[in-house]
């Protein structure tokens, strides 16, 4: 038999390595028949500490090891190109003055790149660089996430099912991966945000995490994972397509690729935040105070009172409002990138951080 942590690590160490609150498999499980079983506990932290750990050092890794190299590399090549192509038409111009004027004095040479443009070359290397993790985590989690609501008896068509046969325990291996990454992510975003340069919807970006964290940790602690899980696949689609939009647009890269890109970011979010969201919304509503009695008794595993589910409500319709929020900014980035010349941009980007540069050089 394979070797597990709990073989070769000191008791206290095997809950942040391994999952934790094994129990035995249901003689008939309607989801992850040949998966092992668990039940939810306070051990569980332990691993979702060991994940943030693992991702800041998976994110370091990428970004300094292969995304700032990459961008800087590009970015450099392509100024230099730039810089060549003026120098020779610099060049022909003088020549063709000076021979105006009957003198063959000429250097040929175009000036190097100014403080301004190199300082924008290094910022757009940092931005570059920190949009790699999120094009990277969340490609992978959505997949998996897929996955294991593609084996829940769930549909966001029929979403009665969300809430039949509750209380949802206990939880498949895969189940258990998923919402514990998950709360690992959102978790090791709180700090990733306040220690990058601050965006114009900073606080908005805070509240939503924070939102996020509550309902996960609560949806996994009341035993309502499949809604959970269902939500979660919702909220990653759309986040696949602006991380990589922002990459192209900092190295500059192809408009059509970034509009594109932009593109398929707003129309995921439309679908994904904004339709199949609100019929989970509205079925959080209507659905489960019809389908789930309120009964708090928490040896059956059931945690369900009026005023908590009051506060699940309240807590997705502050997420849906700060999503429309959003989707205007979205929206309005949109019209400009049809309405002119300029591409889709982030409008939540350090525009504060630029003009202090731009006072610098004046």
């Amino acid at each position: 038999m394979p070797s597990t942590a709990e073989d070769w690590l000191p008791p206290v160490l095997v809950p942040f390595f391994s999952l934790s609150h094994r129990t035995t498999t249901p003689a008939h499980p309607d989801s992850f028949p040949d998966s092992v079983y668990y039940n939810t506990g306070p051990k569980d932290v332990c691993l979702i500490i060991t994940c943030m750990a693992v991702m800041a050092l998976l994110r370091d890794a990428l970004r300094l090891g292969l995304f700032e190299p990459f961008a800087r590399w590009k970015l450099t090549r392509d100024l230099d190109a730039e810089y060549s192509k003026r120098a020779v038409a610099n060049g022909s111009a003088t020549n063709g003055s000076a021979k105006a004027n009957g003198s063959a004095k000429s250097n040929g040479h175009a000036a190097g790149p100014t403080k301004k443009e190199l300082r924008h070359l290094h910022r757009s290397v940092l931005r570059f660089a920190e949009q790699g993790w999120s094009a990277v985590y969340y490609p992978i989690q959505w997949g998996f996430g897929l996955y294991v609501n593609y084996y829940l008896p769930t549909s966001i068509f029929a979403p009665e099912g969300l809430w039949r046969d509750y209380p949802h325990i206990p939880l498949a291996g895969p189940v258990k991966i998923y919402y514990l990454t998950q709360c690992a992510f959102y978790t090791h975003q709180v700090f990733i945000i306040n220690a990058e340069a601050r965006r114009k919807d900073h606080w908005q970006m805070m509240a939503h995490h924070f939102i996020s964290i509550f309902l996960m940790g609560a949806s996994y602690y009341f035993n309502f994972t499949r809604v959970g899980c269902i939500i979660m696949v919702l909220m990653d689609c759309s986040d696949i397509f602006l991380p990589m939009a922002k990459m192209m647009r900092y190295i500059n890269t192809s408009e059509l690729l970034c509009n594109s890109l932009f593109a398929g970011f707003l129309i995921s979010w439309l679908i994904t935040r904004h339709i199949l969201f609100t019929i989970v919304l509205v079925s959080t509503y209507t659905d489960l105070p019809r389908l789930v009695p309120f009964e708090w008794a928490p040896h059956l595993g059931r945690f369900l009172s009026r005023e908590y589910w009051i506060v699940f409500c309240a807590c997705l319709t502050a997420l849906q409002i700060i999503q429309l929020f959003w989707f205007g900014t979205i929206c309005r980035v949109a019209w400009i990138a049809l309405t002119t010349s300029a591409g889709a941009s982030d409008t939540r980007s350090d525009e504060e951080g630029e003009l202090d540069d731009d006072k610098k050089d004046q």
